[in-house]
């Protein structure tokens, strides 16, 4: 298995997963009664394609293993960018779900390389591959001198016992779509 730069390819694998990761509740409430969660999945495929958003291929490490498969991705950004980058999420939320989201709450700041989707296939569920997608990432932070962090939900255990054993450590808490959720980061 390598660590890699996301592909144009994976930008479905992609959507997925940040459907995932924010969980079904959220996106349901971000559907609403008009839309269906396919819709919501069309939103995030549309981000993912672009190079200008948050959840944009450009800003994801992709695990894929020898035969080209991406088995899982971790989507991550310098949380300096975080107005810029989501600006396109709340112009699609308003055209294609026709919410508005302008009083949602940031869930990072410029203080830190922020992780914001991290999914693995679930028969690859497991084998190091989270771990080796949150390492290259927070060596990426690294990089760019800052600490990686993320948000995981309170009731989220073996998350947070992976984010843990890889060295983040809880520094407060932040909103996520109107959900407070625990705030960690690894330095």
């Amino acid at each position: 298995m390598t660590i890699t730069n996301a592909r144009k390819d994976d930008v479905p694998f992609i959507a997925r997963a940040i459907m995932d990761a924010v969980g079904e509740e959220i996106c349901k409430s971000l559907a609403g009664d008009g839309h269906s969660l396919a819709d919501v999945e069309r939103l995030f495929t549309e981000l993912a394609a672009r190079d200008d958003s948050q959840y944009s291929y450009v800003n994801t490490l992709a695990a894929v293993d020898e035969d080209g498969k991406t088995l899982g991705v971790c989507v991550g950004y310098d949380g300096a960018k975080l107005d810029e980058l989501r600006k396109p999420f709340f112009a699609y939320v308003r055209e294609m779900l026709g919410k508005d989201l302008g009083d949602v709450e940031d869930e990072t700041d410029g203080s830190e390389f922020y992780l914001d989707t991290l999914a693995v296939l679930p028969e690859y569920r497991g084998r190091g591959i989270a771990s080796a997608l949150l390492k290259a990432s927070i060596e990426k932070a690294r990089k760019m001198g800052k600490p990686a962090g993320l948000l995981v939900d309170k009731d989220n255990t073996r998350a947070r016992r992976l984010y843990e054993s890889i060295g983040f450590e809880q520094i407060g808490e932040r909103p996520f779509c109107y959900v407070m959720m625990d705030h960690l980061q690894c330095k």
